[in-house]
C-alpha cells in the first residue's frame, strides 16, 4: 500500500494512520530509502526527530512472519529508552493478524526465567540494553541472536558515555554480514571507529535543520544568589511540565531540597537512583504528579518525557552539545517550548558557540518579582572587575567537602567579609 511514496504493508499504514501520521519527518525521509534497500548507515539528528519509526517501519515492512528465529536486534542504552521502543514496536505489531514475538531485555528482570523461555523459543525482534543482550546472547548462550539480519544501535553517543561500546562490539561481531543502523545525536571518534568496523558503505545522514519551536532565554545571575534567581523565575511560570537541569547529582539534590522549602514538590532523576526508584519516579511523572522534574544530563537523556513545556538550565552544561539535547526536550510535536538558562558573564564565549549553531537568544531579567527586558551590552549591566581583596578571598574560601542548601550564600558572605579586610589592608575600598 502506498503511503507518502513508499510501498508499505497495509498493517503498517493502518498503524501510522492510528497515530495521525500525515507525512514523514526529515530524518525518516532520509533513512527509509537506505533502510528499505538493506544498506547500513548512521543517522544523526536532534532528539525528537522521529528516529524510532525511522528504523521500525522498514523492520516491520521486511519482517518474515513465518521465520521464528531472531531477525532483528535493537540495542538502546537505558531500560527506559528500550521500553519506549518496545512500546512503539508493540503498537505496530498490534495491527498484524499474526502474532509477532517481540521481547524486551533490560536489567532488573528474572534472568533464569528469561533463559528458560529462550530455551523453548526465540523472539523475532529483540529489544534491550546492550549489557543485557550481550549477557543472554554470549554469556548465557541462550539468545541465538547470530541469526539476526538487522541490528539497530539507538543513541550510540549515550551508549559510549555509559560504557556499552564493548557489549555492542561483541553483539555485532556475532552477526553475519548484517544491516546495521546506527542512530546518534552526535558522532564521536569512538563511534566512528565502531562504524568503520561494521559499516563499509559509510553512509552518514546528518539532519541539521530539524525545527523545534523553542525560545531560548538567558537570565543573568549577576551578584545575586542563584537560588533566589531560580525562585523568581519559577514564580513567573506555570508550566505544564518543566525540567530543571543540573550538572551533577549533588546539584540536583540541592535544587530539590531548596524547592521543598517553598513547598514545591519535584521529581528527582539522576544516575544514582536504583532501578526500582527510577521506575517509581517515572510512573509518577507519567501520571502527572509533578510540575517540575530535576534531572542530570545522563539520566534525562535516558528517558523520553512527553509534554515538556519548559526547560530550565540551573547551570549551563559544560558540553554545548548537551545544551542542544536539553533544549530539545521541549518544543516537540509541533508544540511551543521555552528554554531558560541562568548564566554568568563568563559564559559569553560558550554562548557565542551556541549562536554559531543557529540558536538565537533573548535576554530577560527578574526585578521586583517580574520579568523585564535586559540589555547585556549596557555598561551598567556589566560585572565590575574584581578587587585585589576579592581575588585573594575567592582563593582562600574553598568549597566545603559536604555541601548543604544555602552553602553558596554563606560562601559569598565569607568571601565578602575577607575581601573587605584585605582591601582595607591594601588601602583600597571595595
Amino acid at each position: 500500500m502506498n503511503f507518502n511514496g513508499y510501498d508499505l504493508k497495509e498493517e503498517i499504514v493502518l498503524a501510522l494512520k492510528d497515530l495521525k501520521f500525515e507525512k514523514f519527518t526529515d530524518i525518516q525521509n532520509e533513512v527509509l530509502p537506505l533502510a528499505f534497500n538493506g544498506k547500513s548507515f548512521i543517522g544523526q539528528s536532534k532528539t525528537g526527530s522521529g528516529k524510532t519509526h525511522a528504523f521500525l517501519i522498514p523492520i516491520f515492512n521486511s519482517l518474515d512472519l513465518e521465520d521464528k528465529t531472531v531477525q532483528v536486534i535493537i540495542a538502546s542504552p537505558t531500560r527506559e529508552l528500550a521500553g519506549q521502543i518496545y512500546k512503539v514496536a508493540k503498537h505496530l505489531a498490534s495491527f498484524f493478524n499474526e502474532e509477532i514475538d517481540i521481547r524486551l531485555y533490560t536489567g532488573g528482570t528474572d534472568r533464569l526465567r528469561e533463559i528458560e523461555k529462550l530455551n523453548n523459543s526465540q523472539p523475532q525482534i529483540v529489544i534491550g540494553t546492550p549489557g543485557k543482550i550481550s549477557d543472554l546472547m554470549i554469556k548465557a548462550n541462550a539468545l541465538r541472536g547470530y541469526t539476526a539480519k538487522r541490528m539497530v544501535v539507538d543513541e550510540a553517543d549515550m551508549a559510549f558515555e555509559i560504557g556499552f561500546m564493548d557489549d555492542l562490539d561483541l553483539i555485532a561481531g556475532r552477526l553475519t554480514d548484517p544491516q546495521i543502523m546506527v542512530f546518534s545525536a552526535t558522532v564521536r571518534e569512538e563511534i566512528r571507529i565502531f562504524i568503520s568496523k561494521y559499516i563499509s558503505s559509510k553512509e552518514h545522514i546528518k539532519i541539521e535543520d530539524t525545527k523545534l519551536n523553542v525560545r531560548h532565554i538567558l537570565i543573568p545571575i549577576k551578584s545575586r544568589d542563584k537560588y533566589s534567581v531560580l525562585d523568581g523565575l519559577i514564580k513567573n511560570l506555570n508550566p505544564y511540565l518543566a525540567i530543571i537541569f543540573a550538572n551533577t547529582k549533588d546539584e540536583a539534590m540541592l535544587i530539590r531540597a531548596h524547592l521543598l522549602k517553598s513547598n514545591i514538590k519535584a521529581a528527582l532523576v539522576h544516575g544514582g537512583l536504583t532501578p526500582r526508584e527510577r521506575k517509581r519516579v517515572m510512573n509518577e511523572i507519567n501520571d502527572l504528579k509533578y510540575q517540575y522534574i530535576i534531572a542530570s544530563d545522563i539520566a534525562a537523556r535516558g528517558i523520553d518525557i512527553t509534554g515538556v513545556s519548559h526547560v530550565i538550565n540551573f547551570s549551563l552544561p559544560t558540553n554545548y552539545e548537551f545544551y542542544i539535547h536539553r533544549s530539545g526536550r521541549t518544543g516537540r510535536a509541533n508544540m511551543d517550548g521555552i528554554c531558560y538558562s541562568l548564566c554568568e558573564f563568563n559564559d559569553e564565549q560558550y554562548l557565542r558557540m551556541l549562536e554559531d549553531r543557529g540558536i538565537t537568544f533573548e535576554y530577560l531579567d527578574i526585578l521586583d518579582g517580574n520579568f523585564v527586558n535586559y540589555n547585556p551590552n549596557r555598561r551598567s549591566n556589566r560585572v565590575k572587575p574584581l578587587t585585589i581583596g576579592e581575588k585573594k578571598a575567592i582563593k582562600m574560601v574553598k568549597k566545603p567537602k559536604k555541601v548543604t542548601p544555602g552553602y553558596k550564600k554563606k560562601q559569598q558572605a565569607k568571601i565578602k567579609e575577607i575581601a573587605k579586610k584585605i582591601n582595607k589592608k591594601e588601602g583600597r575600598k571595595k
